[in-house]
């Protein structure tokens, strides 16, 4: 046997694959297993996620606790999942379903969440007591941590502050994008990929992706450059409104654009034409553990000693 204490397992929920995780005592990785989301079916997504906690633990020789993330939420006032991505979870208690089908206890979190907790608790915030943990890539989401717990809320939508609306807009942002939430100028209509990249074919008329717009404003084309510095003056007012209300003392990125590395300093520069006070002392930083930080953040929605796993 692999050693003998308690061990935690993490499963990420995404789209195109499910990956698993196994943790020991110090946050050790011990075991990584990926295998692809099954077709649009409830049943065969579940019997997939079981599948990958019982293979780790096969291979391990050892029995864990099992946090899920998902791209979505458990609802609070039906227990059913809402706002998921992967729409075959949606409607269905997946928490409950997979505690019959393992056994134990499982529980379910946002991803936005698993990675706000991951990085609050070996991560970019663990020196910190309340953590703001920011997605940017396909969509924009967060979640916030303290003193090393998930914030979920009565409604479970703590921390979605992408489907705010981009703060102090000017003329040319007004109305703003259309959102898929059926609203219009959404911060995620503005700082998710997609959202730069259209931004820079509003002005342009050309089609880049965000990776590409950072690269050509890193070797100094001006219209890649001017498209990124909106971005960065957008991104200082959205997140100062955070700052405004819950004055993290750690903001932390995620998602692609994470990877811009001008970003944290340009963003921090900015906001304080914004932030209500005479200084902010609030860090952003970058993810220490990247596109880990899901997977891990959901072992850790058990708390640091889960004890003997019924």
């Amino acid at each position: 046997m692999l050693g003998s204490g308690p061990m935690r397992i993490g499963i990420d929920v995404g789209g195109t694959k499910i990956e698993g995780i196994a943790l020991d005592e110090e946050g050790t990785e011990l075991l990584r297993l990926r295998v692809p989301t099954p077709a649009q079916a409830y049943d065969t997504i579940v019997e997939a996620i079981a599948g990958v906690v019982t293979a780790i633990e096969r291979k391990l020789d050892r029995r864990g606790t099992v946090g899920v993330g998902i791209p979505g939420t458990i609802s609070p006032a039906t227990g059913l999942v809402k706002g998921a991505n992967t729409v075959a979870l949606i409607g269905h208690p997946l928490d409950g379903d997979l505690s019959r089908t393992l056994g134990r206890p499982v529980r379910v979190a946002n991803d936005a969440n698993c990675f706000a907790l991951s990085e609050a608790t070996d991560g970019a915030g663990a020196d910190a007591r309340v953590v703001f943990g920011v997605i940017v890539g396909t969509g924009v989401g967060g979640g916030v941590i303290v003193d090393g717990q998930a914030l979920v809320g009565p409604d479970g939508v703590a921390g979605e502050w992408g489907h705010n609306p981009l703060p102090w807009p000017t003329d040319d942002e007004r109305p703003g994008p259309p959102c898929y939430c059926r609203k219009a100028g959404c911060i995620e209509t503005f700082l998710s990929g997609p959202g730069l990249a259209g931004d820079h074919l509003r002005a342009t008329g050309e089609r880049l992706d965000g990776p590409t717009i950072a690269a050509r404003a890193a070797a100094g084309e001006p219209a890649a450059s001017s498209t990124l510095a909106r971005y960065e003056d957008r991104m200082a007012r959205a997140l100062a409104t955070i700052i405004n209300v819950l004055d993290p003392d750690v903001i932390v990125l995620g998602g692609g654009m994470s990877n811009v590395a001008r970003l944290y300093e340009a963003v921090p520069a900015a906001w304080g034409r914004y932030v209500f006070s005479d200084s902010v002392r609030t860090a952003l930083r970058p993810p220490r553990h990247g596109d880990s930080s899901g997977v891990r953040g959901a072992a850790w929605l058990w708390p640091p000693d889960p004890g003997a796993v019924g």
